[in-house]
């Protein structure tokens, strides 16, 4: 372990009662000054949602800030400019979990999975993710979305994993598809499942184990987690920043101290989300819309 890790891990190791939103708000700039494994990519500005083109420029200046912090980086398309996303952060140096989003339109489908195939085969792509809770959503049928997995994995060069996402307890009501994965990549989400914070991490350890159970030997990651800090509650479930911070501390501490992979959700707030999840969806970020460090 690198003294970088040890200072870390000290000071993770803390009792939040005795801490002000002060020092909180310090002891989460130290823990994201020592890093982590993953970030997930939120690549739209202001004004922008999905279907929008977006630019190299902003691409290339969100990876910037993201850089110093990551080893990986996670994108969501192959296309609308979201290729770009692994273009790049591979030239910075970041490996890349790179996903083609899958829905009910089936020339779009065709498009994202042929662009998913072409960045494996160009070096862009470390682990390649078909599909992002195309079940939790219900846009294809099993069947289906297996025939995708499967093209994918006849298609994509041997030497990198090809997994599907959604949420833990997908990959135990359905094995067919845990099958078909070579990795398990699992969204994992207390809050969406109105835990209060104080028990989140032990909550959010229960979901990677289930996960680790249906893949019977398989590498695991968590793909998704994160607390919002803004918002109306979800059950005993809050946001605030002092919860953000505490959420994204916690997950840190127990990612480097039993190395777990981890994508953490998400990098940039984003606005566009509040169709889909209300008002908590603009509030996701580490920094804020503005790309300014929200803590």
């Amino acid at each position: 372990m690198s003294i970088r890790e040890e200072k870390f891990l000290a000071l993770a190791n803390i009792d939040y009662s005795n801490k002000s939103l002060d020092e909180l708000k310090q002891l989460f700039r130290e823990v994201l000054k020592s890093g982590m494994h993953g970030l997930c990519s939120s690549p739209y500005q202001e004004g922008q949602e999905p279907g929008d083109q977006l630019t190299e420029e902003q691409v290339r200046r969100r990876l910037k800030i993201m850089k110093p912090y990551t080893k990986w980086i996670r994108s969501f398309s192959c296309t609308e400019g979201n290729e770009l996303i692994p273009k790049i952060a591979k030239e910075m140096g970041m490996k890349t979990l790179v996903g083609a989003w899958l829905g009910d339109d089936p020339e779009v489908n065709e498009k994202e999975v042929q662009g998913l195939v072409e960045l494996s085969k160009q070096g862009f792509v470390d682990i390649a993710a078909v599909g992002n809770e195309v079940m939790y959503r219900g846009d294809l049928n099993e069947e289906e979305l297996l025939d995708f997995i499967y093209r994918a994995k006849k298609e994509i060069p041997d030497e990198i994993p090809v997994g599907y996402v959604d949420a833990y307890y997908e990959f135990t009501e359905r094995p067919a598809i845990t099958e078909a994965c070579d990795i398990i990549l699992a969204n994992c989400y207390p809050f969406w499942e109105g835990c209060d914070q104080d028990y989140s991490l032990l909550y959010m350890k229960d979901m990677y184990n289930r996960a680790l159970r249906a893949g019977n030997g398989k590498r695991v990651i968590i793909s998704e987690t994160g607390w919002p800090s803004q918002g109306t509650n979800l059950e005993g479930a809050f946001p605030s920043e002092e919860n953000a911070m505490k959420y994204f501390i916690n997950t840190q501490r127990w990612s480097k101290e039993e190395d777990i992979e981890i994508f953490y959700f998400s990098s940039f707030d984003e606005s566009w989300k509040v169709g889909d999840e209300g008002d908590v969806g603009a509030f996701w970020g580490i920094w804020d819309k503005n790309e300014q460090l929200k803590f």
